[in-house]
């Protein structure tokens, strides 16, 4: 039976268009993405729907408030989490936004890094696959 783990996974656009939010994975040594970067979001909690969780972990994560959001996917990741569990996640874009950006938060430093060379960080292998169509505006929204 296929009981995934809902998640969320935010990516924040700059207002110049051409840079993205971006944690750099490096506060704690027990985490099992140390040292990657990756976009803003987590797990969908109980009684709330993929919105409201991405708009909670956004605010939690960096301060900000989503005023304007695209979803732009969904992917599976089998096995993921540290227990083998697996997730199933909800991919946003974030357009427009409130807030003051922290330089850091819990997990690590936050910083806006150039689209046209996020294949450049260091990151989970299967994310190089799928971050291309998340920023790719010819595919259908």
């Amino acid at each position: 039976m296929l009981t995934p783990i809902l998640t969320t996974l935010a990516f924040v656009l700059h207002p110049d268009g051409e840079r993205v939010l971006m944690c750099h994975r490096i506060a704690r040594e027990d985490d099992e993405q140390l040292g990657k970067w990756n976009g803003l979001g987590g797990k969908v909690e109980r009684g709330e729907d993929v919105v409201t969780g991405v708009r909670r972990e956004l605010l939690e994560e960096a301060n900000i408030v989503a005023t304007k959001l695209r979803l732009r996917g969904t992917v599976s990741w089998p096995g993921f989490g540290s227990d083998g569990s697996d997730h199933f996640g909800f991919i946003f874009v974030v357009d427009e936004f409130e807030g003051e950006v922290p330089s850091s938060n819990a997990e690590g430093l936050l910083s806006w890094q150039r689209i046209d060379q996020l294949d450049q960080l260091p990151m989970w292998e299967g994310d190089r696959h799928f971050l291309p169509l998340v920023f790719d505006d010819s595919i259908a929204q």
